[in-house]
């Protein structure tokens, strides 16, 4: 595919935008990220546009060539030689961008208005490794449940707003409570990823993987409590078409966090609030993938269920600092009874 020219000096952003069969979402995507910036030569304003095509089997390379054609010199474009996956392409995309901070966006979302004006100016002024944002959930058909959910902004960090703040155990711990652990929500400095972490490939439920690593390394961060993206709602997503291997993927999703924690902290012990919610999140991956089984009771044998779920509960115990015991005597503790219940329940069940 064509690219633009790489012009001499370095941005300060790159939007890395994967792209696999978004036909009907591309332009918008795209549209949201070019109408922020102003008009000028490839790289307007210091930002970098990059857009991987994964082999996508609809118009989605005919169009991001149109695209191009449209903004001229404003549009990098890549390509797979084969399809690889999400994980792949954006790995592919960190590995071919320039800009000092990255922000991911996947190409059937969209920037809300303002949003890189706003981010510049946050990192123009306090130059943090991580810089975080709300979002909006964004439907088709909107519903007056959906407005009373809190649908139109919903908060991705438990901390204070604004910053600069601590990173480390610190961010982890706030990101992990919301368990809104997107990479879309996170712009981070390139540098971060220059050490080797990366999305695991083949697999996934892969930002859950990664993001509590990220922030492992960020020393600082700044907390923006306002939507700057549109996330798009739709049939197909991962949580609405669970199958077993996506259940195995969530449920040991956070296997790495521990290992990659002993290092960066040099075997310090997980302060007390990460601890928490650490294992409340290993707990809601635990109850996400039981939670899948018994859709397939009567198609798969009872035994290859069972054994799923033994393995759910040891992936479970691996991950978690805390055990099943202690976070139900904590969530009794924080007057958390539903979440205990739901926790006892589904830690119980027994495929049949």
């Amino acid at each position: 595919m064509s690219a633009a020219p790489a012009p001499s000096s370095t941005p300060w952003l790159s939007v890395l935008i994967p792209v696999f069969n978004v036909q009907d979402f591309l332009e918008e995507c795209i549209e949201s990220v070019l109408g922020q910036l102003p008009a000028g030569d490839a790289q307007a304003g210091g930002v970098e546009v990059l857009l991987l095509d994964d082999c996508s089997t609809d118009g989605s390379a005919a169009l991001m060539q149109a695209l191009a054609a449209r903004w001229p010199g404003r549009l990098t474009l890549l390509r797979h030689p084969a399809n690889a996956g999400l994980s792949a392409a954006r790995n592919s995309l960190i590995d071919a961008a320039r800009g000092e901070y990255l922000w991911f966006l996947d190409s059937d979302d969209k920037l809300l208005p303002g949003a890189i004006a706003q981010l510049r100016a946050v990192v123009q002024q306090h130059a943090v490794d991580v810089v975080v944002c709300d979002f909006q959930v964004w439907r088709a058909r909107e519903r007056i449940k959906h407005v009373l959910r809190g649908e139109r902004h919903r908060r991705t960090f438990a901390g204070p707003t604004g910053g600069p703040q601590a990173g480390g155990p610190a961010l982890v711990a706030g990101l992990l409570q919301t368990g809104q652990l997107h990479a879309w929500s996170k712009i981070s400095r390139r540098a971060l990823w220059a050490g080797g972490l990366r999305f695991p490939e083949g697999r996934y439920f892969e930002d859950l993987a990664t993001m509590p690593q990220l922030a492992l390394l960020a020393r600082s961060c700044f907390y923006v409590a306002r939507p700057w993206v549109a996330y798009r709602q739709r049939e197909g997503s991962i949580l609405a078409s669970m199958n077993l291997r996506k259940a195995h993927d969530q449920s040991a999703a956070l296997a790495g966090f521990l290992p990659a924690y002993a290092v960066a902290q040099s075997d310090s012990p997980l302060p007390p609030r990460l601890r928490f919610a650490l294992a409340h999140q290993c707990a809601r991956n635990l109850i996400g993938a039981l939670r899948s089984l018994p859709r397939w009771s009567g198609q798969e044998p009872a035994a290859a269920l069972q054994a799923a779920a033994d393995r759910f509960r040891q992936d479970f115990a691996e991950a978690s600092p805390l055990t099943v015991a202690q976070l139900l005597h904590q969530y009794l503790w924080r007057g958390w009874w539903l979440r205990r219940a739901k926790l006892a329940r589904w830690y119980a069940y027994r495929p049949r």
